[in-house]
């Protein structure tokens, strides 16, 4: 099977799942020589990781323009997964706010400013959804909605399993999936991720934005969502109604 990549938010889940079904036919769990983010460590990190074992199974947060050559010449496969706006800025609140050692926002309308304005860790929502939407139906790209895999995680599941050509019997489907609920990671979060586990699957609910945005800022981010991505692929498959507005 070919190296393959998965980028943006949500990626310690993907990384779960995609580990999972790699190794989903045997006793092996999948380990990381490192923190496979793209973008976070020393320089030195490009070169290890090219002696990471095969399949090499990568995350980052970068636009699609901003990703290295090398992916591109080696045909490699992309998971992209995308979350609805409002949840995606409720959660990264949160993540400032809870996990020790990184930057903390004073309150959640001055974090909301500064998402709306791209102000944040990674630039904005809407440039990164903008640049996506022009490659979501690459051959070598795959797109996954959150919130669908929350509605029927066996499902995306086993897309993932084919665009990845891994071949599950329903068993291991089951299992995989039983392995890879959230409420499961969470649980397990303290062994997986050390003492920053519990703050990175915090709650992982559909809807979680209702808690904080108040009606002038749901009204704000409909705005936006309408200038930047409607009538766009993208803008279509992210259900946004559904998900923003109901």
């Amino acid at each position: 099977m070919t190296s393959c990549w998965h980028l943006i938010r949500s990626s310690n889940w993907i990384l779960h799942i995609i580990s999972e079904l790699i190794f989903a036919d045997s006793k092996k769990k999948y380990e990381c020589p490192e923190f496979p983010i793209l973008e976070c460590g020393d320089p030195e990190k490009y070169q290890r990781m090219k002696q990471f074992p095969s399949p090499r199974i990568l995350a980052t947060h970068l636009h699609y323009d901003r990703l290295p050559g090398s992916i591109f010449r080696n045909k490699a496969k992309i998971l992209v997964i995308f979350r609805n706006p409002k949840d995606t800025a409720v959660s990264f609140f949160h993540f400032h706010n809870d996990v020790p050692d990184i930057p903390s926002y004073g309150s959640w309308d001055e974090f909301f400013r500064q998402f709306m304005n791209g102000q944040v860790s990674w630039g904005s929502y809407f440039d990164f959804a903008i640049n996506w939407n022009k490659h979501l139906d690459d051959e070598n790209v795959k797109f996954l909605l959150y919130e669908d895999l929350k509605e029927n995680l066996a499902s995306g599941i086993k897309e993932i399993a084919e665009f990845l050509g891994v071949s599950l019997a329903g068993e291991q489907v089951q299992s995989v999936c039983a392995q890879s609920t959230f409420q499961a990671m969470r649980a397990k979060a303290q062994e997986t991720h050390g003492a920053v586990g519990p703050f990175l699957f915090r709650k992982g609910e559909v809807g979680d934005w209702k808690t904080l945005f108040n009606e002038t800022q749901s009204q704000e981010m409909d705005e936006k969502f309408q200038e930047c991505l409607a009538g766009t692929v993208l803008g279509a498959r992210l259900k946004y109604e559904s998900y923003c507005q109901a």
